[in-house]
């Protein structure tokens, strides 16, 4: 979703989500530098996940830690957070409008759609922000999300794992995604790849002649390409 149907600026994004989150959970006594450590914290185990735990679990047994039991008592602000604060964030992000035909295209031919972002967000948190895309979060067969998902990019297994969910071949399926080292990682597991590259994160510095690529209208084209 970052960076493909929502295109932003990561880095950006991210310090503005810590800025907010921190306020609303200060007048709880989290201090800042604190929360934002423990947040890191349990955002890693998530990554790390070995498909023995939902990525929910992982992440809130990693707060206790740091907390103990008071942070039970106050998931519901966290809740209250993704509901109200967090539309704030939609400031830090770009519309276009390409993303939006691409998915309506796709559901219109009948192609079953997964929004396949790191599940490390609440169902709430991924649901509002393809929202912000113009896209109606119902498009979508599923929407990984830290309640529903046991693995994490560039885990090949979080790929593996959506396939056998919905009961399709890998080779069946294609991830569009702009990041080198966690969408790429779909090939691993069998499936077909296109990197998009209008917020293209190239960490990984992968050679992309070996994949179709480009921005949307490439996409487009090779959607048509290949019978979509």
């Amino acid at each position: 979703m970052d960076g493909t149907l929502v295109p932003m600026e990561q880095d950006a994004f991210t310090k503005a989500y810590f800025k907010a989150l921190c306020a609303k959970l200060a007048p709880r006594g989290y201090v800042p530098a604190e929360l934002t450590d423990a947040i890191w914290r349990g955002t890693a185990a998530m990554l790390k996940n070995d498909g023995s735990a939902y990525n929910r679990d992982l992440f809130w047994r990693t707060m206790r830690g740091v907390y103990g039991d008071r942070v039970d008592g106050d998931m519901r602000v966290f809740d209250e957070f993704y509901e109200n604060e967090f539309d704030g964030l939609k400031a830090e992000t770009r519309l276009n409008p390409a993303a939006a035909r691409t998915v309506a295209r796709l559901k219109t031919k009948g192609v079953k759609l997964v929004l396949a972002s790191n599940p490390v967000f609440p169902a709430l948190a991924q649901a509002k922000r393809v929202g912000w895309a113009g896209i109606d979060a119902g498009d979508f067969a599923l929407i990984t999300s830290y309640e529903n998902s046991r693995y994490c990019k560039p885990n090949p297994e979080y790929y593996r794992d959506i396939a056998n969910t919905l009961g399709v071949k890998p080779e069946r399926c294609l991830m569009v995604g702009n990041d080198t080292r966690e969408d790429v990682a779909a090939a691993k597991a069998g499936l077909n790849v296109f990197v998009l590259t209008d917020c293209l994160i190239d960490s990984d510095s992968v050679d992309l002649s070996g994949y179709p690529h480009g921005g949307f209208e490439e996409l487009n084209a090779y959607l048509t390409e290949v019978g979509l």
